[in-house]
């Protein structure tokens, strides 16, 4: 009967503890991102202007974009093949407003020109030259 006991609760215990959690993902209605793209062969610095880019998708609870690899690889792929700059380490810097976004933006710059001390090259991308995309991530 100990057994049976036993058993039973440890069977609605299994039943009743969830097997994964997931944070929720949420579709913003808009988000503000630049990309920074840098390579170990060279000193120059690819910088994007901050833009603003529709149906993104972010955690909820973290507040963390969603398919981030998917924006730097789109920067990677334009350095690539228009540019003709192959093999650099993008990154994709981003925030729910265009002030905070702006704020990291001016926070970058001043890392790789101020206090680098010419150092770096560091070269901006506008927007009419580059433009994230917005990438569908309801179904992953």
């Amino acid at each position: 009967m100990k057994i049976l006991k036993y058993i039973l609760f440890s069977l609605l215990l299994a039943v009743a503890m969830p097997t994964e959690m997931q944070a929720k993902r949420m579709k913003a209605p808009k988000m503000y991102m630049f990309g920074l793209s840098a390579s170990f062969q060279d000193s120059i610095i690819y910088m994007t202007d901050v833009q603003e880019v529709e149906g993104v998708w972010y955690d909820s609870k973290t507040k963390f974009l969603l398919g981030r690899h998917h924006y730097s690889y789109q920067l990677k792929d334009f350095l690539a093949n228009n540019m003709q700059q192959p093999n650099r380490v993008c990154v994709v810097m981003f925030a729910l407003t265009r002030k905070e976004a702006e704020k990291k933006f001016i926070k970058m710059r001043k890392e790789y020109t101020v206090k680098a001390k010419g150092k770096y090259d560091v070269r901006y991308l506008t927007t009419t030259e580059f433009k994230f995309q917005p990438v569908d991530m309801s179904e992953q």
